[in-house]
Parts: C-alpha cells; structure tokens; sequence
C-alpha cells in the first residue's frame, strides 16, 4: 500500500456511463410490487427488474394513449362527413 495516491485524475460519479435517453431517478415502490417483478425475472431465467417495470409502465401508456387516438380518429371522420354534406 503506497503512502500516499494521486487522484488529481479520478472521475466522480457512476463508473458505467447512463444510456442516453434514461434518467436516473430514486423511486419508492410496494415491496411485493417489487417482490413481484424480481420473482419474474427470476422465472424467466434471469434479466433486470428495472427493465421489466420500465416495459410494464411503457405498456400502460399505450394502453392509455389508444383510446384517445381512436376516440381523436373518430371525431374527426365525424367532422369530416358533416363538413362534406
């Protein structure tokens, strides 16, 4: 062990750089939400939790995002036919 190191080079922070388009957040979460989604990534053999409740929140906001884009079409073929009249 030296007396004495140099870390006039050292990098604060987190080592692995984050993928762009990601934030890193602190969030609270249920302990069996959380006990659910590492008993399924356990099942399938492996991967990361994190990824499977960030797909499960991306599904939600489809699911959520559909009715309006249908309702939004069908308003506007409504308006369209009356403005054709």
């Amino acid at each position: 062990m030296e007396a004495e190191y140099d870390f006039s080079k050292g990098k604060r922070g987190a080592i692995d750089p984050t993928t762009s388009g990601k934030t890193r957040i602190t969030i609270r979460l249920d302990d069996e939400v959380l006990a659910w989604f590492r008993e399924q990534v356990h099942s399938a053999g492996g991967g990361n939790y994190q990824t499977l409740i960030n797909e499960a929140l991306h599904q939600h906001i489809q699911a959520i995002r559909q009715p309006l884009e249908e309702t939004l079409r069908k308003v506007v073929r409504e308006e369209l036919k009356r403005i054709e009249r």
